[in-house]
Formats: C-alpha cells, structure tokens, sequence
C-alpha cells in the first residue's frame, strides 16, 4: 500500500521495513500492521488534536508532571509553543503508562519505539495469528463474560497497584488475544495519587465492565468492586493479589457539606496566593 506520510520517518530510520495495511481509524489516532524484519507490528498513528474526537481535559490531565520549567509555563499560558508541548505530553503519557504497565504485568501491548507522533508497538493477534478483534466486537456465553470480566477487574487492580487509573476503559478499548484480553488505548490514563478524579474515573472504568459483562451474565451488575477496590488502594493495602468479594458498603451518614465548603474555600485562598506570589516574580 502507499506509504502515510506519517510513517515514512520511521521507514528512514529503518524502524519500519514496510506498511502492510490499514488496521484501523479511532477518535485518536489511525492504526496500521507494519513489518519490521521477520516481525509484524503496529503504528499508532495520533490524529492532530483538531482532528481527535477525544479532547485532552484537566481532569484527565491534571497531576501530570512537566519537568521543564519553561514547557510548564507555556502550556499554562496556552501559547502556539505551549499547545504543541501539550500534545506532546498527551501522546508521551500514553508511552510512559505503557512502560510502567507492562513492567508491573499488565496485560497491555508492548512499546518498542515513539518517533515523531507515531508508537510502534505489539501487534495482538488470536488463536490464527490474526490481528486480535475488540471485545465489543464478539458475542460472548455466561462463562465467557465471567472469564473475562475477571480477568479485566484483576487487570484494573494490577495497575491501580503500579499508580495508574486508564479513564476510559470500556469494551471498546480491550483486545482478545490468544491470551486473553489486552488493554489497549492509555494516552488519557492518570496518576491514581496525583489526579482528584482518579477514584471517580476508576468507578467508571469498572462499571463499564460490569455493564458490558452483565449483557451475558447479569449477576456481573450486582458487583460494586470500583469502590471495594478504591477503599482497599486508600487504606494502602492494596496488592495485585488481593482478595475481592465484589461487594462494598456504603456510608449512610450524611455529608459534611460545610465542612467541604471551607476546605473548597481553603484551597481558592491558597490558589488565589500562589497566582498573586508567581505573578509578582514575573514582574
């Protein structure tokens, strides 16, 4: 096929020896099975922010850390400079988490090079060797649904324990390889320590899976495990094999709405300081 203009630097540096077709076009980025050598792979390809249909928003981006002082101010300000840095940092976020979780036994693809906007990874294949379908895209029985659905919450815990939440997870972005499913898709994924909406985020990613999962087995949307599993990350007990019941009790006891009304009002003050200190050092 024609070479995407895209892909043609990693053919350069001879990371890629030939673009064998288009495998697939998301809201993020198009997808394509490449050869290196004896091995396929695949380039994702990430789509100009003004052309993704997934924006990047402070709540998925918030906690991320930008070492350079002048890239942080940039992208503060929103400037040409800055909204490029931005997307540079989206699209190494999905990297880096990618790393971290195929380090800590996540079943994810595995990365091998990010050059220029495109990320060669792992190419996952089923039971022929054939590019892997989406789990939205198989008909399931009960046993298979529990199966998976286990497999994925056991996943979900695997990496809250190596500090990450995906954000997005849904049948949409699970393969089902020859192993098993694969999580795939991690560019808006957040740190679980540095982000407040990552326990909401985590809440949401599980109750897609039960959602999905209770289409074949409707015993699965009876489960609360988003927040057991928060309750036990909170309490720093969580490990990649603990036990689950599935269940969480709720508190009954009211809110503290003006006692989170003062911390609310606490934490503009601080802002409203922290605006006024740095602007001073600017002048």
């Amino acid at each position: 096929m024609k070479i995407p203009k895209r892909l043609q630097p990693l053919i350069d540096e001879g990371l890629i020896d030939e673009v064998m077709r288009q495998l697939m076009s998301g809201k993020e980025a198009e997808v394509y099975v490449v050869r290196c050598g004896e091995d396929r792979r695949c380039a994702k390809v990430y789509k100009e922010a003004d052309r993704r249909s997934f924006r990047q928003n402070v709540q998925y981006t918030e906690g991320r850390k930008v070492k350079n002082s002048r890239r942080a101010r940039a992208m503060e300000k929103g400037s040409r400079y800055g909204r490029q840095e931005q997307e540079q940092a989206w699209q190494n976020a999905e990297v880096d988490a990618l790393h971290r979780l195929a380090a800590a036994g996540v079943r994810v693809p595995k990365p091998y090079n990010f050059l220029e906007g495109v990320l060669l990874m792992e190419l996952v294949t089923d039971d022929s060797g054939n590019a892997a379908p989406r789990l939205n895209d198989l008909a399931l029985n009960a046993v298979q649904a529990r199966e998976y659905h286990y497999t994925l919450v056991r996943q979900v815990v695997r990496m809250l324990c190596a500090g990450i939440v995906h954000g997005d997870l849904s049948e949409y972005n699970v393969l089902v390889g020859s192993d098993g499913p694969v999580i795939i898709d991690l560019p808006q994924a957040v740190d679980a320590a540095g982000n407040n909406s990552a326990g909401a985020m985590l809440f949401r990613d599980v109750d897609n899976l039960a959602s999905y999962f209770g289409q074949y087995a409707p015993e699965l949307r009876g489960t609360d495990y988003g927040r057991e599993i928060w309750a036990i990350y909170e309490s720093g007990k969580l490990h990649p094999e603990i036990a689950l019941s599935g269940c969480f009790a709720r508190s009954e006891k009211p809110a503290d709405v003006r006692g989170v009304m003062r911390e609310i009002d606490d934490v503009k003050k601080e802002e409203a300081a922290r605006i006024r200190y740095k602007q001073a050092l600017e002048q």
